[in-house]
């Protein structure tokens, strides 16, 4: 069975980061494979994990429709199919399951940019079913979403059984999760469980920020410290999954995983 944790919260909170240590402590304490998926367009989850990224499902996505496009104008392809006879769900399982940047312990697929003008729903299908079908061959999936998470449910189909808040220590970021928090009731996927984090704080939860948290539906999982090394890492590009142990942002998260999981 595979356990999927999905990562949300407003830009600039630290999402990519919580996800690499989420990685990280996963492929030092727990069995079997990770996928790490980065549904965030700007596509850098490979820099915190360290590893070479060449292709995204979007530019995949965008160069399956052009060829379709060309086919289909120069009187080619039928409807469905790519030159060739090629199925379009076919085009995309090899083409994705090729893009994959692999690790010792853990794999990346990267989403990459947004839809184009047109109509992407049946090939959004398509790419559900190919990414929730590499995705069970995984015991662990980590799904590193942009801001917000109204496009999670393109992403795909799977259920979630633990989906991370992330919120800096501000009422605005708080605002920002709770209404995240809302969103979840809608999405046509099941999430089974939500935690709030409350990422880069400095000394005690301010009191007010406290109150704020015990009236909101979502119940806070941990606090993640602000770092200074975890800061030089960022500035220098090293990979984030080489903090050592001893950090206080890996001991922070690895902490809260070994609460729930």
């Amino acid at each position: 069975m595979t356990t999927t944790i999905a990562l949300a919260g407003k830009g600039g909170v630290g999402k990519t980061t919580v996800a690499g240590m989420i990685i990280k402590y996963l492929a030092q304490n727990q069995t079997g494979s990770i996928l790490a998926i980065d549904a965030d367009p700007s596509s850098n989850l490979n820099m915190v994990l360290g590893l070479d990224l060449e292709w995204t499902v979007g530019e995949i996505r965008e160069e399956m429709l052009e060829q379709v496009k060309t086919s289909l104008t120069s009187g080619g392809a039928a409807m469905g199919t790519m030159p060739g006879g090629t199925s379009k769900r076919d085009y995309l399982d090899y083409h994705i399951r090729s893009s994959l940047a692999e690790g010792s312990r853990f794999d990346l697929i990267a989403m990459g940019r947004g839809e184009g003008p047109g109509c992407y729903c049946a090939v959004n299908h398509n790419l559900r079913e190919v990414i929730d079908g590499l995705s069970r061959h995984y015991a662990y999936v980590v799904i590193d979403n942009e801001a917000g998470m109204e496009h999670l449910s393109r992403r795909t189909t799977r259920d979630v059984q633990h989906l991370f808040i992330i919120s800096d220590p501000t009422q605005r970021g708080l605002v920002a999760a709770q209404r995240i928090a809302d969103m979840r009731r809608e999405l046509d996927i099941n999430i089974e469980n939500a935690h709030l984090i409350i990422n880069r704080l400095r000394g005690d939860m301010p009191a007010e920020l406290r109150i704020f948290i015990e009236k909101s539906d979502v119940p806070l999982l941990g606090t993640i410290p602000a770092d200074d090394e975890l800061s030089a890492f960022e500035f220098s590009g090293k990979p984030l999954v080489y903090l050592g142990d001893v950090s206080p942002v890996y001991r922070s998260v690895a902490q809260m995983l070994k609460n729930i999981l």
